[in-house]
């Protein structure tokens, strides 16, 4: 529910401006509220675990989540909306990092890959859904019923954690011994995460640096940032440890999954937008193109778990970017505005197979080398890398397209003149049919010059997808060829050692 609520909003923004007073642009708040206070709370869930106590940090959570949901879809105006969705992002940020942790250490070795599979598909599998899930409640019911449908599942996730869920003892120790309160920490990582999300977020609508405002908010994520990563490094009660990261395994595995949430949301993003706004698509055509590869995954990611527990993970890692980079070249190729919908359908399970073998290993990879008590901060500071990724993906391929097709555009409108015969052929072509159904000869010449210039927009954006898809096989293979830098992992081993 939490990974889905980053999503499910999408598309209900229009009813959620018109039904308390806002315009479009304001409604967009929505989102980034969630998504910032999201991004604050995963990297210190590390350090509120070992303060709290894991059981307790995660219940606290799980109760602000469920309660700031039932405020949400109560909420009367659109100020009261963005507060209790502060709250809502702020609690549900905990969740994700805390159960991965919890995970981790339940399971055996044996089986925490397949734990791990089923983990993932909910953080895979969720923003899939979302939009669609968001869509359908809102045409059938009201926009309300999005966040009013996490209380009975809050509620009942929350009485089977008190009942089952307990802190092993080595959390026990650990819970409250000598955690000061880090101000300082606190205060800049909210400065920098906060202008990073806000920029990501509002970047391409306002224009990038163009804008003082995204000028500011990239100077302060940036100041936020450097001062942060400086301060926790020497802070002798750091609420992120910075030194984790002198782990090379490590680092090389948070990077492998910001690139991750980069690839994943990518797709998620381009393939509907492509449907949607040059094929006509309906959101729920658009998003049935979608459920394909959220049923591959559902079947794939297990099988993931399974093999984790025979295979490498580096090599598992290896095999994910490979098919990854080869699905998006593929996409490259065959994506066009001639595409049927089954195509398009099998276009979207050829890019999404690679992720199947990324999410379970690229987790297990991160525990390398890491002591047990590490758990709750290695869980904390990755999924926060797969979120930031994620953002900066979408970011990413919104403006790849963007510029990508005026680029196009220039280039495409430079070899149209009316010596050209192609072009003076389909102008004269649209006329006669114009004419033909009843529009008079000056009329029915201007709209043939706008039907040409609108298929011409059409091509252009459609390269500009093209080009967007070339750059992320090539990313795909970066990363397939900086995955043998991952040590190998024991197999079997109670806690994954360094060979």
């Amino acid at each position: 529910m939490e990974v889905l609520d980053t999503s499910i909003a999408n598309v209900a923004l229009p009813y959620i401006a018109g039904s308390l007073g806002a315009s479009n642009d304001q409604s967009t708040w929505v989102l980034t509220s969630y998504l910032v206070s999201n991004a604050i709370v995963l990297p210190i869930s590390g350090w509120f675990a070992s303060a709290l106590g894991r059981k307790r940090f995660f219940m606290t959570c799980l109760a602000i989540f469920t309660t700031s949901s039932l405020l949400c879809g109560f909420a009367p105006s659109l100020g009261a909306l963005l507060m209790f969705r502060i709250l809502q992002g702020a609690g549900g940020g905990g969740l994700q990092p805390m159960a991965q942790a919890i995970l981790a250490d339940v399971f055996p070795p044996e089986k925490r890959g397949l734990a791990f599979a089923l983990y993932g598909v909910t953080a895979i599998i969720a923003p899939t859904i979302g939009p669609t899930l968001g869509g359908w409640i809102t045409d059938n019911y009201s926009w309300r019923w999005i966040f009013f449908i996490n209380i009975p599942i809050g509620i009942l996730t929350l009485s089977l954690v008190y009942r089952l869920v307990d802190d092993p003892p080595w959390v026990k120790r650990v819970a409250g011994g000598g955690v000061k309160f880090d101000y300082i920490g606190i205060s800049l990582l909210t400065l920098g995460v906060g202008g990073l999300q806000v920029m990501l977020d509002k970047g391409q609508e306002d224009d990038w640096f163009g804008s003082h405002f995204i000028l500011v908010m990239a100077i302060c994520a940036a100041v936020g940032l450097i001062c942060f990563g400086i301060w926790e490094w020497f802070n002798k009660h750091p609420i992120v440890d910075m030194h984790m990261f002198e782990n090379l395994n490590f680092l090389s595995a948070n990077g492998m999954m910001f690139a991750l949430g980069i690839l994943l949301f990518s797709s998620l993003v381009m393939m509907p937008l492509f449907l949607q706004s040059l094929m006509g698509y309906t959101a729920e055509s658009a998003g049935l193109v979608l459920s394909g590869g959220g049923l591959l995954l559902l079947f794939l990611m297990p099988v993931a778990g399974i093999l984790s527990s025979k295979i490498h993970a580096r090599y598992l890692i290896a095999f994910g970017w490979f098919s990854l980079a080869i699905g998006m070249f593929i996409s490259s190729r065959y994506l066009d505005l001639d595409i049927s919908f089954t195509s398009a359908s099998v276009l979207r399970l050829i890019q999404v197979f690679g992720l199947g073998f990324l999410f379970v290993p690229i987790n297990l990879a991160s525990y390398v080398g890491m002591p047990v008590e590490k758990s709750n901060n290695v869980a904390g500071l990755v999924n926060f890398m797969r979120n930031i990724g994620s953002s900066v993906g979408t970011s990413l391929v919104t403006t790849l397209i963007d510029r990508r097709s005026q680029v196009h555009q220039n280039y495409l409108v430079a070899n149209v003149t009316h010596g050209e015969p192609n072009f003076s052929n389909l102008v004269t072509g649209l006329t006669q049919h114009l004419i033909a159904s009843g529009m008079n000869a000056e009329r029915a010449m201007q709209q043939a010059y706008g039907l040409a210039y609108q298929a011409l927009i059409s091509q252009a954006t459609t390269l500009a997808y093209l080009d967007t898809f070339v750059f992320l096989a090539t990313l795909s293979g970066i990363m397939f060829v900086l995955s043998f830098t991952l040590r190998k992992n024991e197999l079997g081993a109670r806690r994954v050692a360094i060979e």
